[in-house]
C-alpha cells in the first residue's frame, strides 16, 4: 500500500458511511473484517456485524477530513477529523489503524477517537 491507495480506501469508506452505503462495506472490507471503535471495545467481526454497526448512525450530518500519517507495507495510520452536525454540536479527532489484505480491502480497522473536554488520563474525571 502506498499514501494514494490508503487516502482513495479513506475517500470510499468516507463516502459509503455519508451515502449510507451499508453495501460499500462489501467493498472496504474483508468478509471476516475486525471493526473496533475503540481499542478496548470487543470488536465487530465480518460484514454483517459491520454494516449493522454503521446503520446505527444513519442520518447523521457531518463533515470529515483525513491524512495518511504513517504507511508500511499493508498497514496504515490516518489521522481523521469529523465534525457531526449543522451547527457542529459534536466533533472528533481520531486516529485510525488500518490492516489492509492483499485484494486492497481492510481486515483489521481500530479507532481511537478523542474529542474536547473528554480526560486523556486515568486520573482525570
Amino acid at each position: 500500500m502506498d499514501r494514494n491507495q490508503v487516502m482513495r480506501w479513506v475517500d470510499g469508506y468516507i463516502t459509503a458511511w455519508r451515502d449510507e452505503d451499508a453495501d460499500g462495506v462489501e467493498r472496504l472490507f474483508t468478509e471476516d473484517a475486525k471493526y473496533r471503535a475503540s481499542p478496548y471495545e470487543e470488536p465487530e467481526v465480518g460484514h454483517q456485524a459491520i454494516k449493522a454497526f454503521w446503520l446505527d448512525d444513519a442520518g447523521e450530518v457531518f463533515t470529515a477530513a483525513a491524512e495518511p500519517f504513517a504507511v508500511d507495507g499493508q498497514q496504515a495510520v490516518v489521522r481523521v477529523e469529523v465534525r457531526y452536525g449543522e451547527p457542529v454540536r459534536q466533533q472528533y479527532r481520531d486516529l485510525w489503524l488500518l490492516k489492509f489484505a492483499e485484494d486492497g480491502r481492510v481486515c483489521d480497522f481500530e479507532e481511537w477517537a478523542y474529542w474536547p473536554g473528554k480526560p486523556y488520563t486515568a486520573g482525570e474525571e
